[in-house]
């Protein structure tokens, strides 16, 4: 029997990368899935198709999660469409880096009011629709533990999603809601092909210092999702778990 049979999930910014893989693979496991995306609604309907050719069912909404009448918005369309929540993936956010002489104040804003902000009322509006045995995943980064040059705004929304995560599994435990982050290392999605990340010496000097010799796919994230949205993580929560194919900084 699929391990999500009957289950209810909102995974945000699932419009390509990671939050699509993921969306497809609860869906996979019998998830019905409410496919976030704040501009991309060509990506987010090709996501929605892929779960649906596979007999799966999904449907798009759209919202920009650093917005709180989008996120309001969001919950009422998955309640109108499931009636219920038992999974939140919190996924959507940004990523730029700046040395220090050039963050500016709307570069600490735009990180922060999605990747901290934004995850945090998404989930004060998911809470209100989860019940007994609901999970949170929250898509936090290698670099919140291990933080690195020229992204010291990037890494702090990283380091806040890590505070958070153990800060909310202690407040939504008695209510049997168990809250959990993934900590990917570098993973080759369509952001980091575009900036060029995957490739020359970066990728090779990362893959060098990786145990297990290669970056990410999306997969290797959406596997781990769909772990801790199942019942088999049902005793574990407040827990960051590092995806770097053993990889430290």
């Amino acid at each position: 029997m699929a391990r999500l049979a009957g289950k209810v999930a909102v995974v945000t910014g699932a419009s390509k990368g990671i939050g699509a893989s993921i969306a497809e693979h609860l869906a996979a496991e019998g998830a019905s899935v409410v496919v976030n995306y704040a501009t991309s609604k060509t990506g987010a309907d090709a996501v929605v198709r892929h779960i649906t050719e596979k007999g799966g069912k999904a449907i798009v909404a759209q919202a920009d999660i650093s917005q709180p009448a989008e996120i309001a918005r969001l919950f009422d369309e998955t309640k109108k469409a499931f009636g219920k929540l038992d999974i939140l993936v919190n996924n959507a956010g940004i990523y730029e880096f700046a040395p220090i002489g050039t963050v500016t104040p709307e570069h600490f804003h735009k990180h922060f009011d999605l990747n901290v902000l934004g995850l945090i009322l998404a989930t004060q509006e998911a809470v209100k629709l989860i019940g007994e045995g609901g999970s949170i995943i929250n898509i936090s980064s290698l670099v919140g533990p291990m933080p690195i040059a020229g992204g010291s705004v990037y890494s702090a929304t990283k380091a806040a999603v890590d505070a958070v995560t153990i800060a909310l599994s202690k407040e939504l435990g008695p209510r049997k809601i168990r809250v959990n982050a993934l900590n990917p290392g570098m993973v080759v999605t369509e952001g980091v092909q575009a900036a060029g990340f995957d490739q020359g010496d970066l990728r090779t000097g990362i893959e060098s210092q990786t145990p297990l010799g290669r970056i990410g796919q999306p997969e290797d994230i959406a596997h781990a999702a769909v772990f801790f949205a199942s019942d088999d993580a049902g005793w574990i929560t407040g827990q960051t778990l590092l995806i770097a194919g053993g990889f430290r900084m």
